[in-house]
């Protein structure tokens, strides 16, 4: 199981309102490409503050009813493992921020996943290359 940041739903959904440029189109298309992969049944994970992160994101972006639908695919799918979070692993993360420099969402989701033996994570979000012991994977 991997783990996946809210940054590949946001590249995969949220229609740009300008030109992207060369590298810019590669981040979309991979991110549309593992979107397709845990749609296909690829195992996943990520917390709530990443489903709440996602729904903010979307909700603001996108036609509600579109947002919606991606929310309940996340919800009810068998493959997406949705990970509660404790004001422990938030205590525990604010620390991991501050230390790394990084936000505190993505310190959460790395506290959850040391916590559940999760070594990877879907991302394009550069500062958990900060974090050791697990691993950015960007394309599939």
């Amino acid at each position: 199981m991997r783990f996946v940041d809210a940054s590949i739903f946001v590249h995969a959904f949220i229609k740009p309102k300008r030109k992207l440029k060369p590298h810019e189109i590669k981040i979309k298309e991979s991110a549309k490409a593992i979107v397709k992969k845990i749609n296909e049944g690829e195992k996943v994970g990520l917390t709530v503050i990443q489903l709440a992160e996602i729904a903010n994101i979307l909700e603001n972006y996108m036609p509600l009813e579109d947002a919606l639908q991606v929310e309940e695919f996340l919800l009810y799918a068998p493959n997406v493992k949705i990970y509660g979070v404790t004001k422990k692993n938030c205590i525990k993360a604010l620390k991991v921020a501050k230390n790394k420099i990084v936000g505190l969402n993505d310190a959460i989701a790395y506290i959850v996943m040391l916590e559940n033996k999760v070594k990877e994570i879907y991302s394009f979000d550069k500062d958990f290359d900060k974090l050791e012991g697990i691993k950015r994977i960007t394309q599939i």
